[in-house]
């Protein structure tokens, strides 16, 4: 077949393939170009999930007269002016507006500042009209009409309007989070609308996008390496979600979904968090425009480091610092959970009817008591008889609290301290001494009771905490475990005969640069040929392994991400196992002084608020939610 020059149209139908996905990728588009112009206020409206109506309007700069035309074609652009190098805007490519109008019907107004009038563009298809004037008092708006209509190709291949208009909410939100400072209003053919206003600080905006629980649940970020900052917040490991929809991550303003930001972030919780779970987090990395680059596909939203191994290593080691010195923090999910839970159960519980007959003779109460013939109180001693049921023997009259304590039998009296009284002596049969002198100086409070033999029942100066034993010694465990393991070289096993892995020549030369660095973790190997590896040692702690597809997987982590993780992670499974088999079982009857040294053991401990499987040690109720549920406040 001939070659031939395609037309201007196709070309530009072709290029919008690659910018114009959605109608969430024009939304995304269009209001980064608001923000671009130095916008305060942006609204998206939208009809039919985007596909018949999108339109964004700003109070933004505005685009001159003479400069609409340029706007609306391939490759212009005002942003360009510090090269691809120094990139300080969310818009550089000059495709967004030109490769909308090939696929719609696009309507561009605009007033610049200080100008008088406003003019309009019309662009159908990729046939332009125009400029002409127009009514519009101040900024931009962009108007697009029956997305690929003219391309049916596309148009069966997009969702329902509700998925489509949940798609471009997400978009906004992510922008929303990038610009606190900005309001954004989205509204529907409903005439609701969801909106953003102007945050005074970045907390803020963060409470309006992603919820008010998830600031009380997560921990703070802030750390540097290298010329190189990461801000923002990580929700803790027991605040998880089933899909990764909450992980918003923005490399200098800009929102990204970078593989390798998404792989550090699930590396920061390796250890905290079950593997079908995923972390809600908020995180900002700010660097150089010059160490990254944001010009890797005409959506953006992937970028490329100069250093990934460094920004991998931040992320991992600024996630796992804060895990560590946040201390003990349950999730208030579990709470919440425990609180509804109960709310539920006593509103479907029929109260037992109440009659009262009286005090006659032989009158009973609804629930077969017999009813005294005096009055229960008796002004003799300032006491109460207790009711009782009809047919049982009389029980005594209880103690006169009110006069002198009885004098107690010999060897009751405590060492240093004055006797116990009847109620005392109950109470430590029940809970042991007092010890409420560790409401104050522990988190966790002092054990009372173990329920079920698994869960550990605490009382704390804030209300109660309910512990399950075997998820809680499993951690610590764990924790004790890696430390010996990874305080000091592996020990490794060595092979009888050396195992040769074929590899490729780069695969092979990057592990070998490693080979100082896998002998710590117990792996010997060395350079056999142009292109394989011969393994010596493996980790003792492994026992049999697969070394071919450890060490691919190896070299394929460390062709990545310059980390050699895959080891590591190995390793820390085994120890995980073995925590697991050697903790504290469930059923296992614990004596007082033992739950509080696994009390105690979980306060020194990191990462203690949640087992090897990410499930939570503990959780805490507080004392004002538990008087709520009794009606007392």
């Amino acid at each position: 077949m001939a070659i031939v020059k395609l037309d201007d149209h196709l070309i530009d139908q072709i290029a919008a393939g690659e910018v114009v996905e959605r109608p969430a990728s024009v939304v995304k588009e269009l209001v980064e170009n608001a923000v671009d112009a130095g916008a305060s206020r942006i609204e998206i409206a939208t009809a039919g999930g985007g596909k018949t109506l999108l339109r964004v309007t700003d109070d933004g700069c505005g685009i001159p007269e003479d400069e609409l035309a340029l706007a609306v074609r391939r490759h212009c652009t005002s942003k360009l002016s510090g090269g691809l190098e120094k990139i300080a805007t969310l818009g550089f490519r000059g495709e967004a507006l030109p490769s909308v109008g090939s696929v719609a019907r696009l309507s561009l107004r605009s007033r610049a500042e200080g100008n008088g009038e406003a003019f309009e563009i019309l662009v159908d298809h990729g046939r332009c009209e125009g400029p002409r004037p127009t009514a519009l008092s101040r900024g931009t708006v962009v108007e697009v009409r029956d997305l690929f209509q003219k391309v049916p190709a596309r148009l069966k291949f997009l969702k329902s309007e509700r998925a489509e208009s949940s798609a471009i909410t997400d978009i906004v939100r992510r922008l929303a989070l990038a610009e606190p400072e900005i309001r954004f209003e989205i509204s529907g053919p409903d005439r609701t609308a969801t909106v953003f206003p102007a945050a005074r600080d970045m907390g803020e905006r963060i409470g309006q996008v992603v919820g008010e629980d998830f600031a009380t649940n997560s921990v703070a970020i802030d750390a540097e390496r290298e010329d190189i900052r990461l801000t923002g917040l990580a929700g803790l490991p027991t605040f998880s979600r089933g899909n990764s929809l909450q992980q918003f991550l923005f490399v200098n303003g800009r929102p990204v979904r970078d593989k390798m930001l998404v792989s550090a972030l699930r590396g920061g919780y390796a250890d905290v968090m079950a593997k079908d779970r995923h972390p809600v987090a908020v995180l900002f990395l700010t660097l150089d425009p010059a160490l990254v680059d944001v010009n890797v596909h005409p959506a953006k939203a992937d970028v490329r480091f100069r250093d990934p191994g460094l920004v991998r290593g931040l992320i991992v080691g600024a996630l796992r610092q804060a895990f560590a010195q946040s201390g003990l923090r349950s999730s208030s999910e579990g709470a919440a959970g425990i609180l509804a839970r109960m709310r539920a159960r006593a509103d479907t519980v029929t109260p037992a009817p109440r009659r009262f007959d009286g005090f006659a003779p032989g009158g009973y109460f609804a629930d077969g008591f017999a009813a005294p013939r005096q009055s229960p109180y008796d002004p003799g001693t300032s006491a109460f008889r207790p009711l009782q049921p009809a047919g049982t023997a009389t029980i005594e009259r209880p103690q006169d609290f009110s006069a002198a304590p009885p004098t107690p039998p010999a060897g009751t009296a405590m060492a240093g301290t004055a006797a116990l009284s009847d109620a005392d002596a109950a109470r430590e049969a029940f809970v042991g001494p007092d010890v409420s002198s560790q409401l104050e100086t522990y988190p966790l409070g002092a054990a009372r009771a173990q329920l079920h033999g698994n869960y550990i029942v605490a009382e704390t100066e804030r209300g109660l905490v309910i512990v399950d034993q075997h998820a809680a010694h499993e951690r610590l465990v764990y924790e004790a475990l890696k430390e010996a393991i990874h305080g000091r070289a592996l020990p490794s096993q060595m092979l009888l005969i050396p195992e040769i892995v074929d590899l490729s020549a780069d695969d092979a030369e990057r592990l070998c640069e490693h080979a100082s660095d896998l002998a710590r973790l117990g792996l010997g190997i060395e350079r056999f040929g142009p292109a394989a590896v011969a393994v010596r040692e493996t980790p003792a702690i492994l026992g049999q392994i697969d070394i071919a597809r450890l060490l691919r997987d190896l070299s394929d982590e460390l062709a990545e991400f310059g980390t050699r993780d895959s080891v590591t992670s190995r390793i820390d499974h085994v120890a995980a196992t073995v925590a697991c088999h050697g903790s504290v079982r469930s059923g296992r009857i614990l004596k007082l002084d033992e739950m509080n040294a696994l009390l105690r053991g979980m306060e020194r401990t990191p990462s203690a608020s949640q087992c090897n499987h990410g499930r939570p040690t503990f959780i805490e109720l507080g004392l004002d939610d538990i008087e709520k549920l009794f009606g007392r406040r």
